[in-house]
């Protein structure tokens, strides 16, 4: 049985800054934005090449906006997502290597926090990562 993650709610105050922030700064893929009643209003937006897609608007979350921390995304380039965020006007954080990664983090204007990953290169060491589980 699979158990797939699909929608992460976030936690925004403004959910039209909040689209822009995320379609034209971060590049992500507007899926919908339906206002279903005077209190909820859903707006979907799905990171390239993820699975997983983040829901925001009035009536979605009832937590703080500002209090999403350190959702990981997995990249192929550290300095270039750094490169592009910044380019584009996002507050991020130079890429560190941690030793099981490198990774960039970056905040939405709610100061909800993200974490880019970009794996290390594990060839030549005599490990590969388990794929399966007992």
């Amino acid at each position: 049985m699979d158990f797939k993650i699909e929608l992460i709610a976030l936690p925004v105050s403004d959910a039209d800054r909040s689209r822009d922030f995320y379609e034209r700064q971060c590049g992500f893929t507007v899926d919908h934005d339906q206002r279903v009643s005077d209190e909820l209003r859903f707006v979907q937006v799905t990171p390239p090449g993820s699975a997983c897609s983040f829901a925001f608007g009035p009536g979605v979350s009832d937590t703080e906006p500002g209090s999403f921390r350190n959702a990981t995304m997995v990249i192929d380039d550290a300095q270039a997502a750094f490169d592009f965020l910044v380019g584009n006007g996002v507050d991020a954080d130079a890429p560190v290597d941690e030793g099981w990664g490198t990774f960039v983090y970056f905040r939405d204007p709610d100061g909800n926090r993200w974490a880019l990953q970009q794996m290390p290169d594990w060839s030549g060491l005599g490990y590969e990562p388990e794929t399966e589980t007992a």
